[in-house]
């Protein structure tokens, strides 16, 4: 009887098979609601997390409502804003400086400055030599020195050293040009611009077809002599000829004519103030 009693229970054990296909039904309602939603909405990081947890609940992995507490589905800063850069990615703000960083830069900006004011100092020196030489030798009405942010500019009348209409150098002229060569090796360094000017008056040589050809010859023509002193760098120098069209003055007398009519040495900066004020 006990035998019978046993196989009584087990006849009466309820078939439980039907869950299998119902979960899957079940799952598949789930994941339709689920792409529904989610197709309702903009926001790219819930779409990647619905894909992730989708892909995981067929995977038998952590799913979405696990998940949630992992992936926001709201920003959580949306205060922040994003700066993108041309990439597309993301840019960090400047990272400040470390300071041994700081103290290299301070010690660039101290040599910048100690530079800058030692090319002062040689500037105003060659200056003042220029000035007394002008002063010594009665040159006041021929020549004349400017400083200014960008050079030394040395400014001599055509008539000092040219004939009228010519590019050829007055011999007593040649010895301004060695004493000008002489004061300018002291001071190696600088880059160098001749150029010359005219006036407007058109020229009438054969020998040059414009003024311009003539500003270009006499520039020429005095640096050669300048650089017969072999302690000047030729590599340092440069000629230009502006012809008329860089006038001082008027070209309608005569006496604005002749300031029109010159030749200028100029001794160019190697630093600019604008440089020295990144460190005042």
């Amino acid at each position: 009887m006990s035998k019978h009693h046993k196989k009584h229970h087990h006849e009466e054990h309820v078939d439980e098979s039907w869950l299998i296909p119902y979960a899957d039904l079940l799952t598949l309602l789930l994941a339709l609601f689920i792409i529904l939603f989610a197709s309702s909405q903009t926001d790219s990081k819930k779409y990647n997390a619905i894909m992730q947890s989708l892909n995981a609940a067929f995977t038998s992995g952590t799913g979405f409502f696990e998940m949630s507490n992992v992936v926001p589905m709201t920003d959580p800063n949306p205060g922040a804003k994003k700066n993108d850069g041309a990439d597309g990615q993301q840019q960090n703000p400047e990272t400040p400086q470390t300071p041994a960083e700081q103290k290299t830069e301070e010690e660039k900006q101290k040599a910048l400055e100690v530079a800058f004011q030692e090319e002062k100092r040689q500037l105003e020196e060659l200056k003042q030599k220029l000035d007394d030489y002008i002063q010594n030798n009665n040159l006041s009405t021929q020549l004349e020195t400017k400083l200014t942010n960008d050079m030394l500019m040395i400014t001599i009348r055509d008539n000092a050293l040219f004939a009228s209409g010519s590019a050829t150098v007055k011999p007593e002229a040649q010895a301004l040009a060695v004493s000008m060569s002489n004061m300018l090796a002291q001071y190696p360094g600088y880059n160098i611009e001749v150029a010359g000017h005219t006036d407007n008056v058109p020229i009438s040589r054969r020998d040059f077809e414009s003024n311009w050809d003539l500003s270009g010859v006499r520039a020429m023509n005095f640096m050669k002599i300048l650089l017969r002193n072999t302690a000047l760098s030729p590599e340092k120098f440069r000629t230009i000829g502006y012809g008329e069209f860089q006038p001082v003055d008027t070209n309608d007398t005569p006496e604005g004519r002749a300031k029109n009519r010159r030749v200028e040495v100029s001794i160019i900066r190697n630093l600019k103030p604008a440089q020295s004020a990144q460190v005042q």
